[in-house]
């Protein structure tokens, strides 16, 4: 009989659960899994955080629909990776994180590495058990695999004692599972369905609020049509930019405030009335606002607000039955009213109030020229990666997202770092297109070195650096006889150079035209470039209404 190690098993495990990517660090006791995962056919992408490894591997799930994992070695690489998990667990991507762990036989002896990890990940895990024994193994990932994609999406956790690595047994013991089937996509009870349609059929202003969720269930196709159909206006979440295309003649993204807090109802489709949505009350929404919600996990929803109509389902699917009802009795929101009138009068003013910041040529620069450059520059088909405070929310509004799951930012957790780790898992997975990682300085500085990777597999990333020496802005010089503010960075730092180390383009730019022309190459090259735009330390965003946090 054939002698098989827990290595060897977790790979064979891993690709018939349809895993084809691994990100990781390797160390003890965990570099033969990536070896035998290598030898099955999975790619296995070696980083130079854990942390950047688990934002990888988050971000490959969402964008290919198929479970990723992350590796780690024990204690502290283990738990490097907790932050990024519990990442995953708010914005219900999901996500396998395999730890490696100190032997069974040593706990409580002061073993090397030696820590909570289960205790620690269990919080923000839908699924986290301790790997008892090689057999057991795949039944562990196949439960794992399942946990990860059925239901509202998450990320699940594996514990790997050194022995169950390491140790052998007969090949003939192993309990070797199946693939688990693909997600059920369950419908919404039909008489839901014509509420819901009834209910949006009596509002005055209504709006349509499309989420990251229906990104998640490649719900695009379902979602124009029903756009296509009623003509209703819609907003997009950060992460539901291009289910449908940010330039169609419905969106009100440029009217986001007025809208909110001037529906009547709301149709939330994947969409949460988290902080994001300033949690569906006032003063930025009306006290009486309905809200019709469609949502995978029951318990979302009413959360914060009641609502009228709740849409219990798979949101491709229950759109799918939506449509269906429709097209036995078809209906329009009317084209001419006084709540598209004033929508449109919304959106005429603010973007009249952007142009001049867009169309500026001051230098040092703000924030909306460069971005009006990138736009104007950026390729259709391009993942945009951001993050960033005002680099992301300011980029949202000047930046048009054309395709699903082109965007990935800090989101429901509002996580700085995402950037680098997001940007090489949209660089693996879609080395036909260009990858856009826009960063503010301080974003960039959390996992910067992950440039490295993107130069040693020459990914076409082109990261590019609002440089204004701070968090929020920083001094414009550093005065030695007076105490650094807390948000200072080095000012002009020459952040290009890093990847310059590795082999990548880097540029240095201060002018609008030096900053295109930087983008243009580094685009058309095709492979990792870093663009540093130095930007005004004391630049902002346009006046708001409202602080962007709601409080």
């Amino acid at each position: 009989m054939a002698a098989i190690d827990g290595a060897a098993i977790t790979a064979r495990a891993l690709k018939e659960q349809g895993v084809e990517y691994v990100y990781g660090v390797v160390g003890i006791p965990v570099t033969t899994i990536a070896i035998e995962c290598q030898k099955v056919g999975i790619k296995y992408v070696g980083m130079r955080h854990e942390q950047a490894a688990a934002y990888a591997a988050q971000a490959t799930g969402y964008m290919t629909g198929r479970l990723s994992a992350a590796l780690c070695v024990s204690g502290p690489g283990m738990l490097n990776a907790v932050a990024a998990f519990a990442n995953a667990w708010s914005n219900c991507w999901p996500m396998l994180l395999i730890g490696g762990a100190s032997d069974s036989d040593q706990r409580g002896q002061g073993a090397f590495q030696e820590a909570a990890q289960l205790e620690t990940i269990r919080p923000f895990a839908k699924y986290a058990q301790v790997v008892d024994s090689q057999a057991r193994i795949p039944a562990y990932i196949e439960q794992a695999a399942r946990a990860a994609l059925y239901g509202r999406p998450g990320p699940t956790y594996l514990e790997y004692p050194a022995e169950v690595i390491l140790s052998s047994v007969e090949e003939e013991t192993v309990n070797w599972k199946p693939a688990a089937p693909p997600a059920p996509r369950p419908m919404a009870d039909p008489a839901a369905v014509a509420a819901a349609v009834s209910a949006l059929k009596t509002a005055q202003r209504p709006l349509v609020v499309v989420g990251k969720g229906a990104a998640w269930s490649r719900a695009e196709d379902e979602v124009r049509e029903f756009i296509d159909r009623t003509k209703l206006p819609y907003l997009a979440s950060p992460m539901g930019k291009g289910v449908i295309p940010d330039d169609d003649k419905n969106s009100v993204a440029a009217a986001r405030t007025f809208a909110l807090q001037n529906t009547d109802l709301v149709f939330l489709v994947g969409a949460r009335l988290n902080w994001i949505m300033h949690f569906g009350l006032p003063p930025r929404w009306a006290p009486n606002v309905r809200v019709i919600q469609l949502d995978i996990a029951a318990e979302e929803i009413g959360t914060n607000v009641p609502a009228e109509v709740g849409l219990v389902g798979d949101i491709k699917a229950v759109m799918g039955q939506i449509n269906a009802e429709l097209e036995k009795e078809p209906w329009q929101f009317g084209q001419e009213n006084d709540w598209r009138d004033a929508l449109k009068e919304k959106i005429t003013t603010n973007q009249a109030n952007t142009e001049p910041m867009l169309n500026a040529d001051d230098v040092p620069m703000g924030y909306y020229r460069p971005l009006r450059e990138l736009r104007d520059a950026m390729p259709k088909d391009a993942i945009l990666v951001s993050e960033g405070a005002s680099t992301m929310d300011i980029g949202r509004q000047v930046l048009n997202n054309y395709l699903p799951r082109t965007r990935l930012d800090a989101g429901s957790f509002g996580t700085m770092g995402v950037g680098p780790g997001f940007a090489i898992a949209a660089g693996v997975v879609n080395p036909d297109r260009v990858t856009i990682d826009l960063e503010g300085d301080s974003g960039f500085g959390f996992d910067g070195m992950e440039v490295e990777v993107a130069c040693r597999l020459n990914l076409p990333i082109v990261f590019v650096v609002f440089n204004n020496n701070g968090i929020g802005g920083g001094p414009a010089k550093l005065d030695p006889s007076r105490p650094l503010p807390p948000n200072a960075l080095y000012p002009l730092a020459h952040y290009e150079k890093v990847i310059e180390a590795f082999g990548g383009d880097g540029y240095y730019v201060e002018k609008p035209e030096e900053f295109r022309e930087a983008l243009d190459k580094a685009i058309s090259n095709r492979r990792p470039a870093l663009i540093n735009v130095v930007l005004d330390p004391v630049a902002r965003r346009r006046p708001q209404q409202f602080a962007w946090l709601t409080r």
